[in-house]
């Protein structure tokens, strides 16, 4: 009976390191998490092979969210990252990006147990409206402002998704009306904000050395939190 005993109980902790070792990942991005091959067909992608955009990522190894997943023993569900995004559905040129926006693709990510959001870049370089803090009752003319669209895309992402763990990346280099309002939004949904600090770069996107960094943090804030 002894001997069952022990049997039962490494049983039980094998069960359970393996569930806490196989947890689904999946992402919301925009080009810094897209790699070509692992996002749905017809989204746009920053790194691919041959890759006609100056970088050395060339394998999908070297993404931040593969270095990510390996190390953590995760496996991926799915990376709905699409290059140029923004979060809001205005775009580049003040250009309806509904059909590419995060607020839109927020929908499709299977189901995960961890959901990493990195995004704010392309609102921060587009120059999409900020708008106000709203955090109900959206209209279609919210969505084109990246403060309420924020708000609605966490709000849609606790609700779609109640079990996941979430975590928004906020990338270094953004300015500070953009930064404050992620972090206030985050507050607001209980959604842990990573700022990342120093991230290396070749043509404003993360390098081999830059992938590593944006891992390194990742791993100490999740630890955290």
């Amino acid at each position: 009976m002894r001997r069952f005993n022990v049997m039962l109980l490494m049983l039980m902790f094998s069960v359970i390191a393996f569930s806490q070792n196989n947890k689904v990942v999946s992402i919301l991005g925009d080009s810094y998490s897209t790699f070509e091959g692992y996002v749905p067909k017809g989204n746009a992608v920053w790194y691919k092979v041959p890759s006609k955009h100056k970088t050395d990522v060339t394998k999908v190894e070297q993404t931040w969210w593969n270095l990510w997943i390996k190390q953590n023993k995760c496996k991926l569900g799915v990376n709905n990252s699409y290059s140029g995004a923004t979060i809001c559905d205005t775009g580049y040129g003040k250009k309806d990006y509904s059909d590419r926006s995060f607020v839109t693709r927020l929908h499709n990510l299977g189901k995960p147990d961890i959901i990493f959001i990195l995004g704010a870049t392309n609102d921060n370089w587009a120059d999409s409206p900020l708008g106000e803090y709203k955090y109900e009752d959206w209209t279609k003319g919210d969505l084109f402002k990246f403060r309420p669209a924020m708000a609605y895309m966490l709000r849609s992402i606790r609700r779609l998704y109640p079990a996941a763990k979430v975590y928004f990346i906020l990338n270094d280099g953004l300015k500070p009306e953009v930064n404050e309002s992620v972090k206030t939004v985050c507050r607001k949904y209980e959604v842990p904000c990573l700022e990342l600090k120093g991230i290396d770069k070749i043509s404003g996107h993360p390098s081999i050395k830059g992938m590593k960094q944006i891992c390194e943090q990742l791993n100490e804030f999740v630890k955290r939190n």
